[in-house]
């Protein structure tokens, strides 16, 4: 490091003319970078100025601003040493710190020096007291300390046991009285030479100036060093607004005095008291004045739940200019934080630009009452918080704080963990000691928990919050009124009690102008002429009452609609014949009039609702606008109200306030009730899940069931148990075998899966029963899913153009489809000019197809003379919701998001106060509820429950009939091919199926290429058969007659049989007969797949069919049958 080499002397005043200029040049030659560019030091300032004087763009960071004044401090002290021993000075890091000193061999010779003289001091509790100098007052100081201690002496008991302990008189407070403006030398003379050199281990600082400047700054250098050093300090500071909190916050300190937090709390409590709700801050460049904003913004957050607060402005004047801000402004009621000099200016300025008088309330701080005095440019009636700071409150003070301190110690003491912790804190200038004590912080925390309690009745004990702020706080509250002698003074109204629940206590007060009413804290009421244009449900017009020509309750308010009946509004509803004074009047409700009245009723103003009077919205018309633009451009009203879009164009030319409703260009439709589709049967499963069953499942089931049963012994090969056949085979095969296809697993498995009561022939084979039952569960699973969700889908299905949007093909290009879509809107409105700006094609075709109103639009699209219809969104939709028979719908993305605001001219001076409470509506959730009172209607689009009383109609199951239908045809059709098949196609198989291979496919066919067949086939007809004419009867009975003589004819053969000794067995004939009869049955016999088994094989055993007797009767069975 460099060495300076000059005098200590010299040095000393180098060090102090540093710190006197806080930011000079002279600190970029240490080396100081912990400033980073451009955070240059180049010029002088005051030390309360470095971090507030600067422009907030140009303010280096607090933790910059606390290091350089660490680095200062701690430089200072041991320069300060250095000079006084004469020797150089260095610079070394330890344990944290800046040591200053010789070098090491010397330096631990001190050290043991040090050591030594303050051994005596171990016992002994040293505390330091900064106290104004004055001429008296030393004596009323040194008074109030004894007095502390008799009554300490009084007292004791199991409070304070540590005075046994301890050395701690009047003579251990070591009192320094200090200037008003004490210079660097001599706020580190206090310290290193009084108070660390007889090891102090806290400091009272009690000070009672208010000046604002050095003073404030002197108090903030001293609290700092004391906080950097690790020594906690006790203050009263008159002062303290004045102060940084961020400095304060971070340094050992409790605060005694009332801070900025209680000011600001008394001043907001006066406006709560009188219903003022909005109000502007006014401060000068005081230290602090972004501490007060902050503080005051932070109560309004805190009482927002009981009272809001509106902040219209916050002036910070550093010219004349800056308080024009206010003239322009809503304001009544001003916040002044400032020092008295710089007050007095202020309202000078302020009483040029007419901002006093008995419409404005002027607020003040401690700051600007100091003591009471009052300046020639104060207005009268001018209300103010203070707190005592004379000398005697000081005095008072005094001894509060050495309570605060002996019941920190006690406490500190009394707590078993800090037995090997002493209150000595062995810091020193010479570079000896440490450089922070390290038990300051832990013992600043038992000060901070302390209850004192207190000398005023019914004031609670004296305690701290975590910042070190007191919490029970008193304020005066002051009025600035006519004297005796007819001088304003300051005049105690009352009092502010931060623990009383009320808080405020205020009696008469003289107000601005000398009133005797408190001003109402607003403007007066001012009266607006607004332009609106009706469309539902935002402003929606009705006659009013035929006979008073008022509008009821609930029916909103008048409004002008023009000078002549032929001005009415295009709504196509016929004009009342009502006047008013040669105008014509109506009634105006709906969302903007509702909102209307809470702006009058939070902003007083009284209005007049005029009607546009050519009827548009306002667009740009051969370079001109028209309609309501058209009357803010040419300052014809004040404000338009209405569903205003805001646009690029339109913002040009006028101002918009914060939307209070966002909308879009949409599109709306009409439902068409069709029938449900052909296809809704199949609609409970998708495409793969049908061609899942129909192509995998039971093909794979129908082939799986026939080939079990061919491989199966007791099936169709029956190569275990066959039964002989009862009629003898034909070509070589056994056709009564046949039972069982592939055409007739077909047929069982469609039945089985449709759970049809129809004759089916079951599998013989147990492997193909068992896949039958398998398929059987299938499809009681897949039937009950199917049933399941088919109500779902037999209904009738509503149809719409559901278009995508705007753009749209088919809407963007009309001319690409045929026949192209029907659509329009409102000409030379919003939609209408965006359509035309990014859509030209389609705004030339749909210019045909528009419509004059909203509701003429709608009406087309019910009609089916539009096929959809475009404008803002917000108003379709809730048109759709107001539809009985919830026929329309709004179908697409919105297109060109923007909002509704309500129009001013350009500058208009209403607009900041409208915004500030559209803001307001929207956060309370005024918007909301009124957007949900106004815009619900009973048709929910999208949201329509079926009621399952209604009963169906033809069109919710006539996909039922289309099924069945379908199926007629196919069966004719099949019908058609059967006869086809037997008159031209049958012969040729019959030449060719000799091995029987067609009734392995289908036992129908197979039975229709063999003669027994035919044979069969004549039985049925010959059953069957009615003659209707006499020849048939006459054939009919010759062949019954023949066959009785056949009959005959047998039993002679068998009488001449008998006769010869050939006689058959009477059993053999029973069974032959029997045979004939049971197979005749079979084969009539229809049976159940599921309860029925092989009836054939339940007559006989198997034995039965291979008897030789049984053999030679089937064959004389088809002897007979072929002789039928």
């Amino acid at each position: 490091m460099p060495t300076i080499g000059t005098r200590g002397a010299e040095r000393k005043g180098w060090v102090f003319r540093l710190f006197r200029a806080g930011c000079q040049s002279a600190a970029v030659s240490l080396s100081l970078s912990v400033l980073p560019p451009p955070f240059s030091v180049g010029r002088a300032c005051r030390p309360h100025e470095f971090a507030s004087s600067r422009p907030s763009s140009l303010r280096p960071p607090p933790q910059v601003v606390m290091g350089l004044r660490a680095a200062f401090a701690l430089l200072a002290l041991g320069l300060l040493a250095a000079g006084e021993r004469g020797t150089t000075f260095r610079t070394r890091e330890r344990q944290g710190g800046i040591t200053l000193g010789q070098s090491k061999p010397k330096e631990t010779t001190q050290r043991e020096t040090y050591i030594r003289q303050h051994e005596w001091t171990r016992n002994e509790l040293n505390v330091g007291l900064v106290v104004p100098q004055t001429s008296f007052g030393r004596r009323e100081y040194t008074k109030a300390v004894n007095s502390v201690f008799n009554s300490f002496q009084k007292t004791r008991g199991p409070k304070l046991e540590f005075i046994k302990m301890f050395n701690f008189g009047p003579q251990q407070v070591r009192q320094i009285n200090m200037t008003l403006t004490p210079s660097p030398t001599a706020i580190l003379n206090t310290l290193c030479k009084e108070f660390l050199s007889v090891n102090v281990s806290a400091i009272l600082y009690l000070m009672n100036h208010e000046k604002y400047g050095r003073s404030t700054a002197s108090a903030q250098y001293f609290l700092q060093l004391a906080g950097y050093l690790g020594i906690p300090v006790i203050a009263w500071n008159a002062d303290n607004s004045g102060l940084e909190r961020r400095a304060s916050q971070s340094s050992l300190q409790l605060q005694l005095a009332p801070s900025l937090d209680h000011q600001t709390a008394a001043m907001l409590s006066i406006l709560e008291r009188y219903k003022w709700h909005q109000f502007s801050i006014v401060t000068s460049q005081i230290a602090g004045h972004d501490d007060f904003v902050q503080a005051v913004r932070e109560r309004i957050i805190l009482m927002q739940d009981r009272f809001k607060f509106t902040i219209l402005n916050t002036v910070v004047r550093t010219r004349a200019a800056d308080l024009k801000e206010l003239q322009n402004s809503e304001s009544r009621v001003m916040l002044l934080y400032s020092t008295r000099d710089e007050a007095q200016i202020i309202l000078k300025e302020a009483r040029e630009l007419k901002l006093t008088g008995e419409n404005y309330v002027w607020v003040v701080t401690q700051s600007v009452i100091e003591n009471r005095q009052t300046m020639s440019h104060f207005p009268v009636g001018m209300l103010g918080v203070h707190f005592d700071t004379s000398m005697s409150s000081l005095v008072s003070e005094i001894t509060t704080a050495i309570k605060v301190y002996a019941y920190g110690v006690e406490d500190f003491v009394n707590d078993g963990r800090n037995k090997n912790l002493t209150l000595n804190t062995q810091l020193s200038c010479e570079g000896i000691g440490e450089s922070k004590w390290r038990v300051g912080d832990r013992f600043f925390k038992y000060l901070r928990n302390v209850s004192v309690e207190s000398d005023q009745h019914g004031k609670p004990n004296v305690e701290f919050t975590a910042d070190g702020v007191l919490k029970a706080a008193e304020l005066k509250i002051m009025n600035l009124r006519p004297g005796v002698s007819k001088q304003l003074v300051w005049e105690e109204i009352g009092v502010w009690k931060s623990w009383d629940k009320d808080g405020l206590d205020i009696k008469d007060i003289v107000w601005p102008g000398n009133s005797h009413t408190p001003p109402q804290g607003v403007p007066e009421k001012f009266h607006l002429k607004i332009t609106f244009l009706e469309e539902q449900p935002y402003i929606t017009l009705t006659p009013p009452d035929p006979i008073t020509g008022k509008c009821s309750m609930n029916r909103g308010v008048l409004c002008r609609v023009g000078t002549d009946p032929e001005l009415a509004p295009a709504t196509g509803s016929e004009p009342p014949k009502t006047y008013h004074n040669g105008s014509m009047y109506q009634c105006c409700s709906g969302f903007c009039i509702d909102l209307l009245e809470k702006f009058a009723d939070d902003l007083g103003f009284t209005y007049e609702l005029v009607r546009v009077e050519d009827g548009k919205w306002g667009t740009l018309e051969h370079g001109k606008w028209n309609g309501l633009i058209a009357e803010l451009v040419n300052r014809k009203t004040d404000m338009v109200l209405t569903s205003l879009i805001i646009n690029a164009e339109r913002e040009s030319v006028v101002d918009f306030s914060v939307p209070f409703m966002e909308s879009g260009i949409a599109i709306v439709v009409a439902k068409r009730t069709g029938i449900i589709s052909p296809t809704a049967f199949l609609e409970p499963f998708d495409t793969a899940s049908w061609m899942l069953v129909g192509v995998v499942a039971i093909q794979a089931s129908a082939f799986t069931i026939f080939l079990f049963e061919w491989l199966s012994p007791s099936g169709f090969n029956m190569k275990v148990s066959q039964p002989q056949p009862i009629t003898p085979p034909v070509n070589g095969k056994n056709p009564n075998n046949h039972r069982f296809s592939l055409f007739r697993t077909y047929w069982l498995v469609w039945a089985v899966l449709f759970q049809a009561a129809v004759h089916v022939d079951c599998p013989r084979g147990f492997t193909a029963r068992f896949m039958t039952n398998v398929w059987a569960m299938f499809a009681v699973v897949f039937l009950a899913i199917y049933t399941a969700n088919l109500a779902a889908f037999m209904i009738t299905r509503e149809e719409y153009h559901d278009f995508v949007g705007i753009d749209d093909h088919r809407l963007a290009k009309p001319f690409s489809h045929r026949p192209s879509y029907k659509f329009g809107t409102i000409p030379w409105s919003h939609t209408d000019s965006t359509l035309k700006r990014y859509f030209p094609d389609m705004h030339a075709y749909m210019r045909s197809f528009n419509k004059t109103s909203v509701e003429s639009g709608i009406e087309a699209v019910l009609s089916a003379e539009l096929d959809a219809f475009i404008y803002d969104g917000t108003v379709l939709e809730y048109l759709v919701s107001q539809n009985e028979d919830c026929r329309l719908l709004t179908t697409g993305k919105w297109y060109a998001m923007t909002g509704y605001g309500l129009a001013f001219s350009r500058n208009s001076k209403y607009l900041d106060m409208f915004n500030r409470r559209m803001l307001d509506f929207r956060e309370n959730g005024d918007l909301e509820r009124l957007r949900r009172y106004w815009m619900t209607g009973t048709c929910k689009p999208g949201k329509q429950e079926h009621k399952s009383s209604d009963p169906l109609a033809l069109e919710q199951f006539l996909s039922a009939f289309l099924l069945l239908m379908s199926g007629i045809l196919l069966a004719a059709l099949l019908l058609f091919l059967e006869h086809l098949y037997f008159k031209y196609v049958r012969h040729h198989f019959a030449k060719t199926d000799k091995p029987g291979c067609c009734a392995l496919i289908s036992l129908s066919m197979g039975k229709s290429l063999t003669f027994r067949g035919a044979v069969y086939q004549a039985q049925d007809m010959l059953r069957n058969h009615r003659c209707r004419d006499p020849i048939c009867d006459t054939h009919l009975w010759k062949v019954k007659h023949e066959l009785d003589l056949a009959r005959i004819r047998i039993r002679q053969l068998e009488k001449q049989l008998e006769a010869n000794g050939i006689r058959p067995s009477p059993s053999r004939l029973l069974d032959c007969v029997e045979s004939l009869k049971v197979q005749r049955d079979y084969r009539d016999m229809p049976r159940n797949c599921i309860s029925t088994t092989d009836h054939s094989a339940a007559f006989y055993p198997a034995s039965y069919y291979n008897s030789p007797s049984r053999r030679q009767c089937r064959t004389e069975i088809a002897e007979m049958e072929t002789v039928l």
